[in-house]
C-alpha cells in the first residue's frame, strides 16, 4: 500500500465530499487529487527528487504531500521558524528540492529545482487525468521526511515510508465512517507528524480539515463555534491556554465539539482535570507517539478519561497521568539496563516495535535492534492493567553524585503543592556532584511560596538527595513550537539568577 492507493480511495469512495476547509467554498476530494495531480507535473517537469514545504498550516500542506506522492518523490515540511542559517544548512542537505513556501525570498533559486509560492502552487491548472501511483510506487520507498526538533543536537532526518504510514492508517482508523457534518480543527505545526498523521486519517475517515495557521486560544474556540468542529488536536500548552480562556470568559468548551486529543508532552494533572470539567461533553483522548513511529503507539481514551477522573483508588486515579495503553497494531515493552522485560510498575526503557515503526534517519540509517524493536528513548513503566506512564527522556535523567535521579518523580510530587500550577525539573551542571537538581516553577495566579517552602516539601516527601537544590520562579517555560519544555533554556537560568531564587 501506498499514499496514492490512499487518496484513490478516497476519490472512489466519496468524490464530491468537501474535505479541506470550508464546508461552503472548501476543496472535495476530486478537488485535492486534481490539485495534487497538477503539482506532480509541475515536480516532474522541474526534475525534482524533494518536495520542501516551508509554508504555514492551509489547503496548501495536504496539495504538496499527495503532489509528491503521485510524483514518487519524498515530502519534508520545514519549520518556518528555521534561521537563515539553519535553514541554508537544512536546504543543503536536499537532493534537488522543490520548495513550496510563503517566503520565497528566503531560498536560494539555484538551490532548487523550482519554487513556487503556496498560492502559486495550489492556483496550477487542475487536471482530471489519471495515475498510476497507486499501482507503481514502491511500499518501501520514502513518502515523509521530518527533521527531529534538535533542541540538544543538530536535527536528523527521520524517514516515513509508505508502508509506516500507511500501517498506522489502517491500523488506527476505519474508511469513510464519520458523517459528513465531522470536521477537524488542525492547530499543530505542518511540520509536526500530528499534522502529517491528521492529514491521512482525517482524509481516510471523510473528515473536512480546517487549518488554523496561528493559534491563540481565543482564535481557537472561536473557530470551533463558526466552523461546527466536532474533532480537534492540541499540544498541552495549547490545552492548559484554552482552559485559562475558558475559565476568564466564565464559559465552557463549544458543545459541537465531541473529541478533543492531545499529546507531544507532560501535562499538569489539574490542567485536564479542569479541561474535563469544562468540555463535559467532550471526550478527551491523550495520544502517545514519535515521529519515528509514524504517529501514536498508545492511547488514553475517553471512557479512561473520566473513569480515571472519578476513580476512587489511587490506582485508578493515577491513570489520568497516563498515556494508555497500546494500540492493538503494536508491542510496547519496558525494559531494564539488561534489556529485560521489568514487572508492573518498574521504571525502565520504553521500546516499540510493529510494521508503523519506521526508527530511521537518513544521517543514521536504522536503529530497529534485533526483533524490530525501537528504543523510544523515553522512560516509563506499564502498570498491572497495561497502561502506561511515561516518565520522561532519557536523556533528562539526572546523575547527581553518581545517583540517577528521574526528574518526573520530583516534578509530581512539586505538582501536588498546592501553590504550583507547573514545574519542570532539569540537571544543573556543577563541578563537585556533576550535576545539581534543579526545579522551575510555575505558580497558581495570586498565590505566593518561598523557594524554601518548596524545597522542604519535597525533602519531606522524598529522599533528601532528590531535594532540588536550585528553586527559580518563572512567568511561562520556554518550549519548542511543538510544545516541548527547552530545558537547557531553563537550566541557563540558574546561571543568571544564582544557586537559589524566590
Amino acid at each position: 500500500m501506498n499514499l496514492a492507493m490512499v487518496l484513490d480511495m478516497v476519490v472512489g469512495g466519496m468524490p464530491d465530499r468537501v474535505l479541506i476547509g470550508d464546508r461552503e467554498t472548501g476543496m472535495t476530494a476530486v478537488d485535492l487529487r486534481s490539485r495534487a495531480l497538477a503539482g506532480a507535473e509541475r515536480l516532474r517537469e522541474a526534475g525534482a527528487r524533494r518536495l520542501v514545504y516551508l509554508g504555514p498550516n492551509g489547503p496548501a500542506f495536504p496539495v504538496a504531500l499527495f503532489a509528491a506522492t503521485y510524483a514518487d518523490v519524498p515530502f519534508l515540511p520545514l519549520n518556518f521558524r528555521l534561521g537563515e542559517q539553519q535553514l541554508a544548512e537544512v536546504m543543503g542537505r536536499q537532493d534537488t528540492p522543490f520548495v513550496v513556501t510563503d517566503t520565497p525570498d528566503r531560498v536560494v533559486a539555484t538551490a532548487a529545482a523550482g519554487i513556487s509560492g503556496t498560492e502559486e502552487f495550489l492556483a496550477l491548472p487542475a487536471t482530471d487525468g489519471t495515475s498510476t501511483a497507486a499501482e507503481t510506487v514502491d511500499p518501501d520507498s520514502p513518502a515523509v521526511l521530518l527533521m527531529t526538533s534538535g533542541t540538544t543536537a543538530a536535527p536528523k532526518s527521520a524517514v516515513l515510508r509508505h508502508r509506516n504510514l500507511t500501517a498506522y492508517l489502517f491500523g488506527s482508523v476505519e474508511f469513510g465512517s464519520v458523517p459528513d457534518t465531522d470536521a477537524t480543527l488542525v492547530s499543530v505545526p505542518p511540520y509536526h507528524i500530528a499534522a502529517v498523521a491528521n492529514a491521512l486519517s482525517n482524509l481516510y475517515a471523510g473528515r473536512r480539515v480546517v487549518h488554523l495557521d496561528r493559534f491563540t486560544p481565543g482564535g481557537w474556540l472561536d473557530v470551533v463555534e463558526r466552523q461546527h468542529v466536532t474533532h480537534a488536536m492540541v499540544v498541552p500548552t495549547m490545552l492548559a491556554r484554552i482552559v485559562t480562556e475558558l475559565r476568564e470568559r466564565g464559559a465552557e468548551g463549544p458543545r459541537s465539539l465531541k473529541s478533543l486529543s492531545y499529546g507531544g508532552a507532560r501535562i499538569a494533572p489539574e490542567v485536564i482535570e479542569e479541561a474535563l470539567r469544562l468540555f463535559p461533553g467532550t471526550g478527551f483522548v491523550n495520544a502517545y507517539g514519535l515521529t519515528e513511529t509514524a504517529s501514536s503507539i498508545a492511547v488514553l481514551g475517553p471512557d479512561d478519561h473520566r473513569e480515571a477522573a472519578a476513580g476512587t483508588t489511587p490506582e485508578v486515579r493515577a491513570r489520568l497521568g497516563s498515556v494508555g495503553r497500546a494500540l492493538p497494531s503494536v508491542e510496547v515493552e519496558v525494559r531494564d539496563d539488561e534489556g529485560r522485560a521489568c514487572p508492573a510498575g518498574v521504571v525502565g526503557d520504553i521500546v516499540v516495535r510493529g510494521p508503523q515503526v519506521a526508527g530511521e534517519y537518513l544521517e543514521a540509517g536504522s536503529l530497529l535492534r534485533d526483533g524490530g524493536w525501537f528504543p523510544t528513548r523515553d522512560r516509563g513503566y506499564l502498570d498491572a492493567e497495561g497502561y502506561l506512564f511515561v516518565r520522561g527522556r532519557a536523556d533528562d535523567t539526572i546523575i547527581r553524585g553518581g545517583e540517577n535521579i528521574a526528574p518526573a518523580e520530583i516534578e509530581d510530587v512539586l505538582g501536588s503543592h498546592p501553590a504550583v500550577r507547573e514545574c519542570v525539573v532539569a540537571g544543573v551542571p556543577d563541578v563537585e556532584w556533576g550535576q545539581r537538581i534543579g526545579a522551575f516553577v510555575l505558580l497558581r495566579p495570586g498565590v505566593r511560596a518561598e523557594a524554601e517552602e518548596l524545597r522542604t516539601w519535597v525533602r519531606d516527601r522524598l529522599r533528601s538527595s532528590k531535594t532540588p537544590d536550585h528553586v527559580l520562579f518563572v512567568e511561562e517555560f520556554p518550549t519548542t513550537p511543538t510544545g516541548k519544555v527547552l530545558r537547557r533554556d531553563l537550566v541557563g537560568l540558574v546561571r543568571e539568577n544564582g544557586p537559589v531564587s524566590a
